[in-house]
C-alpha cells in the first residue's frame, strides 16, 4: 500500500504545499501555459535532427561541462557587449533560477517578489530553503521605481526578484524600477526576463544594464520566442564572476549534450525562429483589441498572453471553453482569466467562442 506524504519525514517547511501545475488537458486549442504554439520551420527542424543525430554519436562521452559553444551561441544572440564569460545556461530558466538561490539564498536568508508573479518563483525560494517576502503592487499590476525602493527598504531583502513582462499579468516592467531595485539593494537583484522577444522593439531590456553592476542578474528562456518549450533551455547574463558562483551549485554535466547540440542548432537560426515572433505579437494584440470590443477588460501586455478581467464567472466560462476544447488558465485571481496568443487559427477559435459566450450562445 503506497504511502502519504503525512507518512514522510518530509520537511516541516514543505509539509502542505503543493507541486506547481497546470492543466494538462488534451485538446484542439490549447492557450493556457504560454507556449509557443507555432511549429518550429521546417528547414530549422532538418537541422537540430541532424545535429541531435551527430551528439548521439558521441553520447557514451560526457558532454562538455562548459558548455562552450552554447555560451558562445548565446553571447552572439544576445549582443550588448557580452561574451561567452558572461553567460550561463541550465535546463530552462526555472534550473537557472534554483541555481542563483542555493549560490545566494538559503537557510536564513530572504528573497523579495512582487505577487502575482511566476509561481515557480516561491516554490524554488521554498526548495532551497529560502524566506520569501511579499512586496505590494502598484494599481495595475504595475511596480514603479518609488515602490521598489520602499519595499526593499522595508524588508532589506538578500535578493530581489522582478519578472518583466510580468506572468501571469504581462504588464511591462520599467526599466527605471529595475534601475531603483539596484541601487536600494544591498544583495542580488535578478530579472526574470522569459517573455523580452515579445516587448517592444524600442523598449531597452535589463541586458542595457548589466555594465558596472555585477549584483544584477538577466535570467531568459529559448522556451518562449525560440518555441523551444520542450528542449528546456534557460539561460543566465551576468557577470562573470556571478557565473563562477553558478558553478559551486551546478550538477556535474548538468546540461547534456543532445540539450546542447539542439540549442546550438536553433541559435544560428535566430532570425528565422524570431520571424514567428512579430505574428504572436501580432494575433495577442488582436486578442487585446476583440476582448475590449467585447465589454472584457485585458491588461497591457508586453507578454505573448492576455491576462483580462471583467469576467463575471471565471470557472464557468474556463468550462464552457473546454467544451469547445480550447483551454486557457483559470488562475484564481478573481474576475480574471489569462490566455495565450496562438496561431491565427487557434486565436480566432478562441475569440469566436468568446463572442458567443458573451452573447450566451
Amino acid at each position: 500500500m503506497a504511502i502519504s506524504l503525512d507518512d514522510l519525514p518530509l520537511r516541516d517547511d514543505l509539509r502542505g504545499r503543493s507541486p506547481y501545475g497546470a492543466p494538462e488537458a488534451k485538446v484542439p486549442v490549447a492557450l493556457n501555459v504560454n507556449e509557443n504554439t507555432h511549429p518550429i520551420p521546417e528547414d530549422v527542424a532538418h537541422d537540430i535532427v541532424e545535429s541531435v543525430a551527430r551528439a548521439v554519436l558521441q553520447v557514451n562521452r560526457y558532454p562538455d561541462r562548459e558548455f562552450t559553444e552554447l555560451r558562445e551561441s548565446l553571447a552572439g544572440y544576445l549582443d550588448h557587449g557580452l561574451t561567452a564569460a558572461n553567460l550561463w545556461a541550465a535546463n530552462g530558466s526555472n534550473e537557472v533560477i534554483q541555481q542563483i538561490l542555493q549560490a545566494f539564498g538559503g537557510p536564513g536568508r530572504t528573497i523579495l517578489g512582487f505577487q502575482p508573479t511566476y509561481s515557480m518563483h516561491t516554490i524554488i525560494a521554498s526548495g532551497t530553503g529560502t524566506t520569501w517576502l511579499d512586496g505590494t503592487r502598484d494599481e495595475g499590476f504595475r511596480i514603479s521605481p518609488e515602490t521598489v525602493r520602499r519595499e526593499i527598504e522595508r524588508t532589506d531583502p538578500d535578493i530581489v526578484i522582478l519578472c518583466g513582462p510580468n506572468n501571469p499579468t504581462g504588464t511591462p516592467l520599467p526599466i527605471e524600477t529595475i534601475e531603483a531595485a539596484y541601487d536600494a539593494a544591498r544583495g542580488i537583484v535578478l530579472v526574470d526576463e522569459a517573455y523580452a522577444e515579445f516587448m517592444p522593439s524600442h523598449v531597452p531590456t535589463a541586458l542595457t544594464l548589466l555594465e558596472g553592476r555585477p549584483r544584477l542578474l538577466v535570467s531568459r528562456t529559448m522556451s518562449k520566442a525560440f518555441a523551444f518549450a520542450g528542449a528546456r533551455v534557460g539561460y543566465l547574463a551576468a557577470d562573470p564572476g556571478v557565473v563562477d558562483a553558478l558553478r559551486l551549485v551546478r550538477l556535474p554535466y548538468h546540461l547534456s549534450s543532445l540539450t546542447q547540440a539542439a540549442a546550438v542548432a536553433a541559435l544560428r537560426h535566430a532570425p528565422e525562429m524570431l520571424a514567428m515572433v512579430d505574428d504572436i505579437k501580432a494575433q495577442r494584440d488582436r486578442i487585446v483589441t476583440t476582448l475590449t470590443e467585447l465589454g472584457y477588460e485585458p491588461y497591457e501586455t508586453w507578454s505573448n498572453f492576455v491576462l483580462f478581467g471583467g469576467v463575471d464567472d471565471p470557472h464557468g466560462v474556463f468550462e464552457k471553453l473546454l467544451e469547445r476544447g480550447i483551454i486557457v488558465r483559470d488562475l484564481s485571481i478573481p474576475g480574471h482569466l489569462r490566455v495565450s496568443a496562438g496561431t491565427e487559427a487557434e486565436t480566432t477559435a478562441f475569440l469566436d467562442a468568446m463572442r458567443d459566450i458573451r452573447l450566451g450562445a
